[in-house]
């Protein structure tokens, strides 16, 4: 995964793909960081997380481009979130995800939603980096609730 976001940098380059180049060298960034504080060469599922992150960050901006109208800066990071899911693996539907939840549900059986941390520590390895998170943590309380 590493080297695949790598070998895109220097296509991106070649190509003179400014947007893609700009989004690759911030991922690249982030990847670097988190090698130095892990002190290891990061795993590809460490890789999505960064990427995740990376994603996470945009979805955030583009909420607050919203309040403030600015459509331009809204296009550009939504060009940017592109860029960056081509890097993620293929994405959960609500469907399946509903799937792991009742299966979690089964095994965990909790009680209220003081039993959100039980819930999330056994559905998180298995959705991370393959569903958005606050969609499954919103899926959990409503059926909490």
């Amino acid at each position: 995964m590493r080297q695949t976001i790598l070998n895109d940098l220097v296509a991106a380059m070649k190509n003179k793909d400014k947007e893609t180049l700009s989004v690759l060298r911030m991922v690249k960034g982030a990847m670097q960081l988190e090698e130095i504080n892990k002190k290891h060469e990061l795993t590809d599922e460490e890789v999505i997380s960064v990427i995740a992150k990376q994603i996470k960050t945009r979805k955030e901006s583009i909420l607050e481009f919203e309040k403030a109208n600015r459509s331009e800066l809204i296009e550009q990071t939504k060009k940017e979130i592109d860029i960056l899911n081509k890097y993620m693996p293929e994405q959960m539907s609500e469907e399946e995800i509903n799937k792991v939840i009742e299966e979690v549900f089964s095994k965990v059986m909790p009680q209220s939603v003081k039993d959100m941390g039980k819930v999330m520590k056994e559905i998180t390895p298995l959705v991370k980096g393959k569903a958005d998170m606050s969609l499954v943590n919103k899926l959990i309380k409503d059926r909490l609730n």
